[in-house]
């Protein structure tokens, strides 16, 4: 009777081990898969840096808009060509304190 036991406790544990053996190599192969697709997927910044980072998507897109706008108006209405080059210089030096003051300054 104990040899009956021995050998069945002996198919058992060697049944688990083939399952244990079964899970190792899946687990294994799902860890290379993982890496793989990490080494190929494109690594993107996560925290944005910069002048322009502390302000939204919207935000951005209105300071480049509006500065668009004036340097449209400044070449439509301006005529002589170094008052024109004077005023796009001027506004570019004003527009930092102009966003700054517009929508304030954020950490």
């Amino acid at each position: 009777m104990s040899k009956e036991r021995a050998r069945r406790r002996e198919a058992r544990e060697a049944q688990l081990e083939r399952e244990r053996a079964v899970r190792r190599r899946r687990v294994a192969r799902r860890e290379r898969r993982r890496a793989v697709v990490r080494r190929l997927t494109p690594r993107w910044p996560r925290r944005r840096s910069g002048r322009l980072a502390r302000h939204s998507r919207g935000e951005r897109a209105a300071i480049v808009g509006l500065t668009g706008v004036a340097l449209v108006a400044i070449w439509s209405f301006v005529d002589d060509l170094a008052l024109r080059v004077v005023l796009v210089v001027l506004l570019l030096l004003v527009l930092p304190a102009a966003v700054v003051i517009a929508l304030g300054r954020r950490s």
